[in-house]
């Protein structure tokens, strides 16, 4: 058994080339093998946004606070809160984060795939991030 306690792990900008604004991710707990299942609990300031990406495995999101929205390709945005638990298929491309106005936190669950946990694609543009 492997006790991770609170604040052992450093928190990390969310880097420019995959997110747009003020992004904070804090690892919870990586996959130890045979397992491949890492969380994560990634804290977006108002306005800030993922890029668009996809899981190979899927992942899902639980809304801790704040008020996000989350896209996948061809769909209408939709608001998230606090509670809501969010599933996104395999290969699904998306984009998740906070609304114009409020911050958001969730935490992220998903599996690597041959050591692959996300494919980053391109950055949600100010136009589609408003719709």
């Amino acid at each position: 058994m492997v006790v991770k306690r609170n604040g052992s792990q450093p928190s990390v900008k969310g880097s420019a080339a995959t997110f747009t604004g003020s992004v904070r991710s804090e690892a919870l707990f990586d996959a130890v093998p045979p397992a491949r299942t890492s969380g994560g609990l990634v804290t977006f300031e108002p306005g800030a946004r993922s890029a668009w990406h996809t899981h190979p495995l899927g992942q899902t999101l639980m809304v801790t606070s704040g008020k996000g929205w989350v896209q996948q390709e061809g769909g209408a945005r939709v608001e998230i809160n606090p509670g809501d638990v969010i599933w996104t298929p395999p290969g699904v491309k998306h984009w998740h984060g906070a609304t114009a106005t409020t911050g958001m936190s969730h935490i992220a669950i998903q599996e690597a795939l041959d050591g692959k946990r996300v494919e980053w694609l391109e950055r949600v543009t100010d136009e589609q991030y408003g719709k």
